[in-house]
C-alpha cells in the first residue's frame, strides 16, 4: 500500500482510523506524512480545501483521488499536540484556536467570536448594515429636532419630545456600557 500510495504521487495520508505501526515506518521512509484518528466531518472539509477525494482504501490509488497542500505540519500547543495543513489549494474552511486559562474562559472567548463570524457572514448574503449602538435613534432623533423647527407652536413641542424619547435608547446604552471608574471612599 505504501509502494501504490507513493507511486501515485501522495506526499501525505489522512486516516480516520488508526495507521499501523510498520505502515507508519514505511511511509516516513518514503517521505509521505501520515495523520491518523481524523474526524470524519474533517475529512469532508479537507477534501473540499484540498481538491482530494476521500477514499475507502489504499490498495488503488489515482493521481486525480490527490488533492494538493502546501504544508502538513504537527505542532504542539500548550499539551495537546495539533496537525496543521495549509496551503491548500481551494481554502474554504478555516480553523480558529481558542485558548483559555480554563474551559469557562475559553467559552467565554467563543460566544463574541461566533457573533462576529454570524455578522460576516450575514453581510456577505445580504450587503445592507444598520448600525446599533443606539446610532439609528440618535439619528432619527437629529432628524426630528430638524423637523420640529418647521412646525409651528404645539407640534412642534410634540416633535421635539418625541426626539428626546428616542434619544432614551442610545443613553441608556452609554450608561450600562463598559466598566465604570472605581471610587473608594474611606468612612469614619
Amino acid at each position: 500500500m505504501v509502494e501504490k500510495t507513493s507511486s501515485a504521487g501522495a506526499n501525505a495520508v489522512v486516516c480516520q482510523k488508526g495507521i499501523d505501526d510498520v505502515a507508519q515506518y514505511f511511509l516516513a521512509k518514503k517521505g509521505i506524512a501520515a495523520v491518523k484518528k481524523a474526524k470524519e466531518s474533517d475529512m469532508g472539509k479537507l477534501a473540499k480545501a484540498t481538491g482530494g477525494k476521500v477514499v475507502k482504501t489504499l490498495d488503488d490509488p489515482a493521481k486525480n483521488d490527490l488533492g494538493y497542500t502546501g504544508l502538513v505540519e504537527e505542532r504542539k500547543i500548550g499539551n495537546d499536540k495539533m496537525t496543521f495543513i495549509q496551503g491548500c489549494k481551494n481554502p474554504r474552511s478555516v480553523a480558529i484556536l481558542i485558548r483559555g486559562g480554563t474551559e469557562r474562559i475559553a467559552d467565554e472567548a467563543k460566544r463574541p467570536i461566533h457573533d462576529a463570524l454570524c455578522v460576516v457572514r450575514d453581510v456577505v448574503q445580504e450587503p445592507k448594515i444598520l448600525t446599533g449602538g443606539g446610532a439609528s435613534e440618535e439619528e432619527l432623533a437629529r432628524t426630528l429636532r430638524g423637523y420640529a423647527e418647521m412646525l409651528p407652536g404645539r407640534e412642534q413641542l410634540a416633535v421635539q419630545s418625541f426626539a428626546e424619547t428616542m434619544e432614551i435608547v442610545p443613553l441608556a446604552l452609554g450608561e450600562n456600557a463598559g466598566p465604570r471608574p472605581y471610587r473608594h471612599t474611606l468612612g469614619n
